[in-house]
């Protein structure tokens, strides 16, 4: 009897892969903790979530306070400077302002003494007057002279008018007088203005020919409040206080 060899494959049944599921267990598991995790952090953090939110409001309504009366503070500084930069303005202002009135106090003294000076404390009342007469050599062959006019007579009245003199003296051996046109080196020179109260000093510069040699001055005074004529020597370039 012929005896049938056994098969060389055998049928097995196959079990189904169950990781699927075990991987999907596990991440339902994971899921339900995380839920449970924040339900439990809820129940624990509600009963202290009311007091919580009353004391941030509290906090942001004290924070706002002193944000307005941090404001408040600014603005009054802010104030309190532009009072002090006004105030400190005004002080300067002021102290300007009185250093220019004792500048004229002193200057008006300054005048006085030298009015009483001029004229001399004793001295007579006398009406419109020239004083003096100085003239000096300058660079450049002109001088410059220097007259004062004074009057005591009527110290409320204001002298006014024009001035003009002439040098006389000698030139190529003869008697010359040198007019205020050729000393100023014009054909019609204008007087030189005055007007004052009690004295006047008059400066300016004249050409005097060359050749010339001067002996006396002769001063003009032509105004609303008389008309004058002075003369005065000349002496080592300077002229002698003097009238005739």
């Amino acid at each position: 009897m012929i005896k049938t060899p056994p098969p060389r494959f055998v049928i097995v049944q196959q079990q189904p892969d169950k990781r699927p599921y075990i991987w999907s267990a596990v991440a339902v598991a994971w899921a339900v903790s995380l839920v449970a995790a924040w339900f439990w952090s809820q129940s624990l953090a509600a009963p202290q979530l009311p007091r919580l939110t009353a004391e941030l409001e509290t906090t942001q309504r004290e924070l706002g306070l002193r944000q307005q009366q941090l404001d408040r503070l600014a603005q009054r500084e802010a104030t309190l400077q532009r009072s002090d930069q006004i105030s400190r303005t005004a002080n300067k202002q002021v102290q300007a302002a009185l250093a220019q009135r004792e500048e004229e106090i002193s200057d008006l003294r300054a005048d006085v003494a030298f009015y009483e000076r001029l004229v001399g404390a004793t001295a007579p009342a006398k009406g419109l007057n020239v004083h003096s007469v100085e003239f000096k050599p300058e660079t450049g062959g002109t001088w410059r002279y220097q007259i004062y006019l004074t009057q005591n007579l009527n110290r409320g009245a204001v002298s006014s008018g024009g001035l003009q003199f002439q040098v006389e003296g000698v030139r190529g051996g003869k008697l010359a007088a040198i007019s205020w046109n050729e000393l100023h080196q014009k054909s019609q020179a204008p007087a030189q203005d005055y007007s004052f109260r009690y004295f006047q000093e008059l400066v300016g510069s004249v050409m005097l020919p060359a050749g010339f040699t001067p002996q006396r001055i002769r001063v003009s005074l032509r105004g609303a409040n008389g008309s004058i004529d002075q003369q005065f020597a000349w002496k080592s370039g300077v002229t002698v206080t003097g009238e005739t």
